[in-house]
């Protein structure tokens, strides 16, 4: 007779049995929805069937730019003659003999808004008829003046999935319905098409509008109307990415309803947390109560639910906001080879409960991680309080433009970020070239951020004259640096303490101004921050990283952190004598004079083991790629092409690729194209994103 296998053997071999959904999330195999476009090729086919014409042959050599120009016209005019035509025949040909057999309620599942669409594109017709009149030269005019009108293409998109099953269940279920709709067919172009394609026509069509005016934009070079083409085609783009997203939206809140629908004791409406990022099995325990117990997590932009498994369906256990919490590694587990060993923590910023989450592998332990930063960066934005702003992720309830670059907020929920002081909304990636918030910069000096209180610069001499009514003086010249401890925006008297000789008195409010932040010091110091804390931040970055930070309840206030080959170092800064410095052979008057100092000189003067300077500071773009994910041979992706980036996007999920305004994007897919995303890398990371955010090479 054989012994049980011991529990480490059995743990060991159980990797045999391991499920295809860890096999795919250790090479990133999971499902994309932006890849996921139903019936794509066949709707493609249809449309081209349906609005083909003349022009759309081939152009012949030989022609010239305005010969090629006046094709391009015709083709946007006669293509939408042919699509409002199509348009009538569904009107005339299934609706109208369709209401005899059909409730309103079904009627709606199945045509949704045609009719409006119908009246918009008779007007959108009419007035693309009167720019041909005139030469096509207002053409551009046109389309910037129907794009709000063309918003009604996001409801009918979105509802196009529910159209179809409604349409194929009555047809399946209702012998009249069916013989009614076949009688309907035959009046069609001979039956060619069945409704079922007709009714995605609008959908391609308004994806095509892009197209069509790229295609025109690129022969009217030299056309006196080429700049409001490019605003016509960026509209365009702007309304496709818009359906798209809406589309994508309704997709999620469907998936959000599932999760409502399945946990137990759940008294709000998950939509409300934003959207939903990652979900699975972990081990949770808390900061209070040691045990280890089994959960399954549902990570939204602003909450965790943690639950417990109650066969198909879940009872709530914990609903964690993420906005008072912040998250740090356990690095100690890893050196357990258990499963279930890998972890990290929850820790309340307030001191109160935290949580510590533990996962089956490093791989589980690196994704669950990266959700968690990507749902905090959504609800706490480190561009949130640029300019004086305080924004927030927010629902707009109606299409709303982005302050900023004046493009849609896309989908129909948290499409972006509002400023509730000023109302200005905006996308994440907008959110530091917004216009300054004209009533944020008057509470600026109240709510600064500056060490201490907000530091303010005097711009004219003050010698007590006039007096603040029955309050002490405070005397200065210009240019000296005070300390504002009172300061209401409405009073014309401030208090406040002057820096170097720190005594304390009122000051008339006009005679200061907020002190600018040094860009020098901006890029380097990070505030109070923990050692701990910092230790996480720095080593994902490469050797030479560093930061300056603050140390409030320790002798030395200030030290330097920095990244050296593998480890992260931290260096006292000493402030005695009114001088400040490492060490005692090499003294400075500022921290600033220090940083720069050490920015061109080496460490080992000082500390003979570190031999590097202030290479990199935390906040530049300079990153370490250490994080990425390295997949083997099999999946490195091939390059199909490369593009620039030619506007910011900011990520709102791990899948999403961030840019910056002139990143040069290695492109991998465009299988997603049809919903505006492509796939392709840029500073060390793969993923998603907008298609018309860049140009290609």
């Amino acid at each position: 007779l054989r012994p049980f296998p011991s529990e480490e053997t059995t743990e060991n071999d159980d990797d045999v049995y391991r499920s295809l959904e860890e096999l795919a999330d250790e090479h990133d195999l999971g499902e994309d929805i932006y890849d996921c476009v139903p019936c794509e090729d066949e709707g493609d086919d249809i449309y081209e069937d349906i609005i083909r014409v003349e022009v759309q042959q081939p152009m012949k050599m030989g022609m010239t730019e305005d010969d090629k120009r006046n094709c391009c016209l015709l083709e946007i005019q006669e293509t939408e003659a042919k699509y409002y035509k199509t348009l009538e025949d569904i009107e005339k040909n299934y609706m109208n003999p369709l209401r005899l057999v059909l409730t309103p309620q079904d009627m709606e599942a199945i045509f949704i808004n045609l009719e409006d669409l119908i009246k918009v594109h008779f007007s959108f017709l009419r007035a693309i008829d009167v720019s041909m009149m005139s030469g096509g030269s207002s053409l551009a005019k046109v389309f910037l003046e129907f794009k709000e009108r063309l918003l009604i293409y996001g409801k009918y998109c979105s509802h196009m999935e529910y159209a179809q099953n409604t349409l194929n269940h009555l047809l399946a279920n209702r012998e009249d319905v069916r013989q009614k709709v076949e009688e309907c067919t035959l009046k069609v172009q001979d039956g060619k098409f069945k409704l079922q394609d007709l009714l995605v026509v609008p959908m391609q069509r308004v994806l095509k509008y892009h197209l069509l005016l790229k295609e025109l934009l690129s022969h009217s070079s030299d056309r006196p109307e080429k700049q409001q083409l490019k605003e016509a085609l960026e509209a365009m783009q702007d309304l496709a990415m818009y359906i798209n997203e809406v589309k994508r939206d309704k997709e999620t809140l469907k998936k959000i309803s599932e999760f409502q629908s399945s946990i137990e004791n759940l008294q709000v409406k998950l939509e409300e947390f934003g959207r939903p990022k990652i979900d699975g099995e972990l081990k949770v325990r808390s900061i209070v109560n040691h045990t280890k117990q089994d959960r399954y997590l549902f990570l939204f932009d602003k909450v965790v639910i943690v639950c417990k498994r109650k066969g198909y369906n879940y009872e709530l256990k914990e609903i964690i906001e993420l906005l008072f919490h912040k998250m740090t590694d356990d690095p100690m587990n890893n050196k357990d080879i258990k499963k279930w060993s890998y972890g990290f923590y929850l820790i309340h910023l307030q001191g109160k409960q935290g949580f510590q989450f533990f996962c089956k592998t490093e791989e589980m332990k690196r994704k669950w991680m990266e959700q968690f930063e990507m749902a905090m960066s959504n609800i706490k934005p480190e561009k949130a309080n640029a300019n004086h702003h305080n924004f927030q992720m927010y629902t707009f309830e109606k299409t709303t433009n982005c302050k900023a670059c004046r493009m849609f907020l896309r989908g129909t929920f948290y499409q972006g970020y509002l400023c509730p002081k000023c109302g200005a909304g905006a996308h994440k990636e907008c959110l530091e070239i917004i216009p300054p918030c004209k009533i944020g910069e008057l509470f600026h000096i109240i709510s600064s951020l500056c060490q201490g209180g907000p530091k303010m610069v005097a711009v004219q001499n003050y010698h007590g004259n006039p007096a603040p009514p029955g309050k002490p003086v405070l005397t200065f010249q210009i240019g000296d640096v005070i300390e504002l401890l009172r300061g209401d925006p409405d009073s014309p008297w401030w208090e406040g303490r002057l820096l170097q000789t720190k005594k304390s008195g009122y000051f008339p409010s006009s005679s200061v101004k907020p002190c600018p932040v040094d860009a020098r010091v901006s890029v380097w110091f990070a505030g109070n921050m923990e050692r701990q804390q910092t230790d996480n931040l720095l080593k994902s970055h490469i050797s030479g990283t560093y930061l300056i930070r603050e140390r409030p309840a320790e002798a030395e206030r200030f030290a330097i952190s920095i990244k050296f080959n593998e480890e992260v170092k931290h260096i006292k800064v000493v402030e005695k004598d009114n001088w400040i410095h490492i060490t005692e052979a090499k003294k400075f008057e500022s921290l600033l004079e220090l940083v720069e100092y050490y920015q061109s000189h080496s460490l080992k003067e000082s500390f003979k083991q570190l031999d590097t300077t202030l290479k990199y500071p935390y906040k530049s773009r300079e990153r370490s790629t250490s994080r990425t994910f390295t997949r083997s041979p099999v999946f490195t992706p091939r390059v199909i092409g490369t593009a620039v980036a030619r506007y910011n996007f900011a990520a709102r999920d791990m899948r999403e690729l961030s840019l910056r305004e002139g990143d040069v994007v290695k492109i991998y897919s465009r299988i997603g194209g049809d919903q505006g995303w492509w796939k392709g890398e840029t500073n060390g990371r793969v993923g998603w994103f907008p298609s018309t955010y860049v140009e290609e090479e």
